[in-house]
């Protein structure tokens, strides 16, 4: 099995180099119908299903075998610490593994090594030994541990960057309705079977471990990230470095502490449940299942919903919605049931006939929901931002560190309880307070979240936007130099909402100095620029600001008009562009320009049509729609202002 697992397939694909050359998805539902994402989905998702059903399957064995409760309780305090514990001494390795090899075929050896680990899982049910199903427990870890760096490494290959929402959003809401189904599956196995209870159960698990490995192998090739990568078998300095790698760039290391932190509050939230259930709201052990299944249900939603919400670009400012969103719930939820429950043994039904169900029930959806807004943004902002050749290790990093938040996490609620006598509704006051405080430190150090957050709300809240050609035409990744026309105070932002990448832009610096609005531009490091006549110096230093930030790979936007328009045409582009141009061709870099056109704005607020409140006409205007156009990328060496201002009036629409 092993030397089958190492060879690729003849049949299949291998996924293009270039993102240019992917199929296009209109959506993320698209992902399911094409073989570049679907086979590994499958894979994730039937992984994480099996997972949940061999160890929820242990439980009802010990239930089956009428274990005693010392049993039971050495199993509940041994099956997490021993399923953790291999991210701890193996991540390191396995996110070298994940750099050096080919990634399908790596996906094929782990899911191989799935069908040997439930094999030995299945001998442990067959002879009822709680100790051989502990060690495939955690060899079960372990083959996670080896998978972890692969299934988020993988998705940048494949997906071109405006799909990386909605891809993460599916891998989310994937592995929470499997893990959701798994615990019903394997809880239900002893009930159902019965005598052949054991039997069932072993079968089970074989049975999905070998349909994984047979849905991997049409996973298309991916190549490695660092194929000469040496491999370090020492696991401590390892794990340091891979720390350290998750921490070079402000806002990956950022992200990687806010998924860590969504561990930590996921974990205190789905340890607490099932006594919470059963004391607070009077359930049986159905009760805790269906409150899992609100908070699972919520998250998968929110991570579908990202996609949408974002506009198909990587957006970070849905990350504070999440936020707060999420400490509003937990809080309600302290609120909405604070004493221990008046009745006992409740089903579902019984239940949501109590006063004051829905809105528990409402409480843990939100919960989820906005886990959902949380996470999926910090995932693809994490695939986005690391480069191709360390993300493998730094998504090792990540998982050494999310175990630490999760264990961290176990014991917090255990403490908060037992040393401090904390009810189970006050721990859930003490993580909603937590959980801002957490937020708005992770807010003030990397600026750029609360940034994104802002002029999110405010497009989405002022303008029905569309956007043409973005995905086709702006460069996945490399230097580019974005023209646009200029209509209104809020052209930037309209732009950057409009591209999956981050823009610099450069504006008019009356404009930059808008108060509110400077401290947006400023943390999105726009570059404010003068006339020679207003201010040379920085005009100078704005020509040294666009030359260093193409030099470095970045997206620059400008309005080559140089001021807003009074009468909602087009004025004449300035030979300013011409001067950046020429700079990066001396220098040995000449950089693709892309033109692009934005219509309804006039007609919109903002622009300057808005002189005198009398013509602004709020009723019509709010919310009016609005279209950024993009057309394809030109050559920079050849392009004149002119000839620039020619393709952008095209795009706009102006008769020729």
């Amino acid at each position: 099995m092993a030397q089958d697992t190492a060879e690729t397939p003849p049949h299949a694909p291998e996924i293009p180099d270039s993102h240019a050359d992917l199929p296009v998805a209109r959506s993320q539902f698209g992902l399911l119908r094409q073989r570049r994402f679907l086979p590994f989905f499958l894979v994730q998702s039937l992984g994480a299903f099996n997972d949940n059903v061999y160890r929820q399957a242990i439980i009802g064995m010990l239930f089956w075998l009428g274990a005693s409760s010392d049993d039971k309780a050495l199993y509940a305090s041994l099956a997490p610490a021993i399923f953790i514990l291999p991210y701890f001494l193996f991540s390191a390795i396995a996110g070298q593994v994940a750099e050096k090899l080919e990634k399908s075929r790596l996906i094929r050896i782990t899911t191989a090594m799935e069908i040997a680990i439930m094999s030995i899982a299945a001998i442990g049910f067959w002879l009822q030994s709680l100790p051989i199903l502990l060690v495939a427990l955690f060899c079960t870890g372990m083959q996670s541990t080896l998978f972890g760096p692969v299934k988020y490494s993988i998705l940048p290959s494949v997906l071109r960057p405006e799909e990386l929402t909605g891809g993460n959003g599916l891998v989310e809401m994937g592995t929470s309705l499997s893990i959701l189904t798994g615990m019903i599956v394997g809880g239900l196995l002893f009930k159902l079977a019965g005598a052949h209870g054991p039997l069932a159960a072993g079968a089970t698990i074989i049975a999905l471990a070998v349909a994984g490995n047979l849905v991997s192998r049409m996973i298309p090739r991916v190549d490695a990230g660092a194929p000469g990568l040496k491999i370090n078998w020492n696991p401590i300095p390892e794990s340091l470095h891979m720390l350290r790698l998750a921490r070079r760039q402000l806002a990956v290391r950022n992200s990687v502490l806010g998924v860590s932190w969504f561990w930590f509050v996921g974990t205190v939230l789905t340890s607490q449940l099932p006594a919470y259930a059963e004391v607070h709201l009077g359930g049986d052990a159905t009760l805790y299942i269906f409150a899992l299944a609100l908070f699972s249900i919520g998250t998968g939603v929110g991570s579908l919903l990202c996609e949408k919400l974002s506009g198909r670009t990587v957006e970070i400012g849905l990350v504070p919605l999440g936020a707060f969103g999420m400490s509003a719930f937990i809080l309600d939820l302290y609120f909405a049931r604070t004493g221990v429950a008046g009745a006992s043994g409740l089903g579902v039904l019984d239940f949501l006939r109590e006063d004051g169900s829905w809105r528990i029930a409402m409480d843990l959806v939100g919960i989820g929901l906005f886990a959902g807004f949380f996470v999926v943004p910090l995932f693809a902002l994490i695939q986005s931002r690391t480069p191709r050749d360390e993300l493998s290790r730094v998504i090792a990093g990540l998982n050494i560190q999310n175990s630490g938040f999760i264990v961290l996490a176990a014991l917090s609620g255990l403490a908060a309880q037992k040393a401090l006598g904390w009810s189970i509704p006050q721990v859930f006051l003490a993580l909603a307070i937590l959980n801002t405080l957490v937020a708005l430190w992770i807010f003030s150090i990397v600026p750029e979240f609360l940034m994104r957050f802002l002029s999110w709300v405010l497009v989405r809240a002022l303008y029905r936007l569309r956007a043409k050609g973005i995905e086709q035409h702006v460069p996945d990744e490399g230097p580019a130099l974005l023209a646009c026309n200029h209509v209104s105070y809020m052209d930037a932002l309209i732009l950057a909402a409009s591209t999956p990448r981050p823009v610099r832009f450069v504006m008019y610096y009356r404009i930059f100095n808008i108060p509110v609005m400077r401290w947006i531009f400023r943390h999105a490091k726009a570059i404010p620029i003068a006339s020679a006549k207003e201010d040379p110096v920085l005009l100078q230093k704005a020509y040294d600001e666009i030359d260093a930030a193409l030099a470095e790979g970045e997206l620059v936007g400008i309005f080559p008009e140089g001021r807003l328009t009074s009468d909602g045409r087009m004025g004449p582009f300035k030979a300013g562009i011409e001067r950046i141009l020429e700079r990066s061709a001396i220098a040995g870099r000449p950089v693709p320009v892309v033109p692009m056109a934005l219509r309804g704005m006039w007609a919109s607020m903002w622009s300057r049509r808005d002189s005198r409140l009398g013509r602004m006409r709020v009723p019509r205007r709010f919310r009016a729609h609005v279209e950024v156009v993009a057309g394809p990328p030109l050559d920079g060496s050849a392009v004149t202002a002119a000839g620039l201002e020619q393709q952008v009036r095209a795009l706009r629409g102006d008769a020729a």
